[in-house]
């Protein structure tokens, strides 16, 4: 990029389009639809505290989980503008029990399918934490002209054809991922566009940090106590012990671990074996964006991108990160007996 000259959204994915001489660009079309909508929901999130907009919504998800006001205008914001789209066949939400096919003629005809979790971190808004956006677009099975169904939904993370996040922090960042690599663009209030701020953004194969509840030490199994004990353990000449960095918000902590390097994790524990961690809302996005940048992201048994999704609201365990982290951490609970 030359020095000085900004880059928007629009215009590099215009750039990278010209590269595929067989591109329709509804691919293209699609992420500019999500960043416009990441746009409408941070404006929002930046007013939050002066609007009746913060707080609990009154009602739960599908999770069972209670939602949050911005929750519910975060939701259905992506869901017009992508009902808009002539690019889109349908949603999935984690809000929502059950995908939304768009039945025009148009929808009817696209190609792609999106999966979101409208606003991740939602129990941090009231403290004014980061919180984010994460979305995976996948190509459709099913015939086109013909509304959507729920196979398309119910596709592994290795068929993905880009996935991201826009992260609401101290600055609105879009973040997304495709076979061609990831890229991260921050939003330029001052002419209201994204903004090509990290080209080619590579996740580093070693860190210093380790992220996850600790809190819920007392539920873990015996291996993945013992991993946290390697990473508690003094060896200045490995760099231990790690720094424990833990939001509550997968974006900001995945966004985190991206630009640092480092590990995520959230594993299965006694109250919740198959983990708490949405597999097409989450983990399935965020391994994907990790992985084009050269970390891995497994569940403890197989890679992510590899689970054959049965259901929508499918969780999974996920460790998470730079590529030596996740593979050391995998070594040592492999190790450890299991718990009787």
């Amino acid at each position: 990029m030359a020095q000085g000259k900004l880059i928007t959204m629009d215009e590099f994915t215009i750039m990278e389009t010209r590269k595929f001489p067989q591109a329709t660009g509804e691919l293209s079309s699609l992420l500019r639809d999500i960043g416009l909508a990441g746009k409408i929901i941070n404006k929002q999130v930046r007013k939050a505290g002066l609007v009746d907009i913060l707080g609990k919504h009154g009602a739960t998800n599908v999770q069972g989980e209670e939602q949050m006001k911005l929750d519910i205008y975060a939701n259905e914001t992506l869901i017009n503008i992508l009902k808009n789209s002539t690019d889109c066949a349908g949603i999935a939400s984690e809000e929502n029990d059950n995908h939304v096919c768009y039945e025009d003629t148009y929808s009817a005809n696209s190609k792609y399918v999106v999966l979101f979790d409208p606003l991740d971190g939602s129990s941090n808004i009231d403290v004014n934490a980061p919180i984010g956006t994460i979305f995976a677009i996948y190509r459709r099975v099913s015939e086109l002209g013909q509304p959507c169904t729920e196979a398309d939904f119910l596709q592994p993370g290795n068929k993905l054809m880009a996935a991201g996040y826009i992260i609401y922090g101290s600055s609105t960042m879009m973040v997304y991922a495709t076979k061609l690599g990831v890229n991260g663009f921050t939003l330029e209030p001052s002419i209201g566009e994204f903004c090509l701020s990290h080209p080619d953004m590579k996740c580093p194969e070693n860190g210093k940090i380790y992220s996850l509840n600790q809190g819920n030490t007392v539920k873990y199994d015996a291996g993945m106590k013992a991993y946290l004990e390697y990473c508690m353990e003094s060896k200045k000449d490995e760099g231990r012990p790690y720094s424990h960095r833990y939001i509550g918000s997968m974006v900001a902590d995945m966004h985190r671990t991206l630009l640092k390097g480092g590990i995520f994790i959230y594993p299965g524990d006694k109250g919740a074996p198959k983990g708490k961690l949405r597999l097409q809302y989450e983990c399935n996005p965020m391994a994907f964006i990790i992985e084009a940048a050269g970390g891995i992201a497994v569940s403890g048994a197989q890679d992510i991108l590899d689970i054959e999704p049965t259901e929508l609201h499918q969780r999974t365990p996920i460790f998470i990160g730079s590529k030596n982290m996740v593979n050391r951490a995998m070594e040592i609970m492999k190790q450890t007996e299991p718990a009787i």
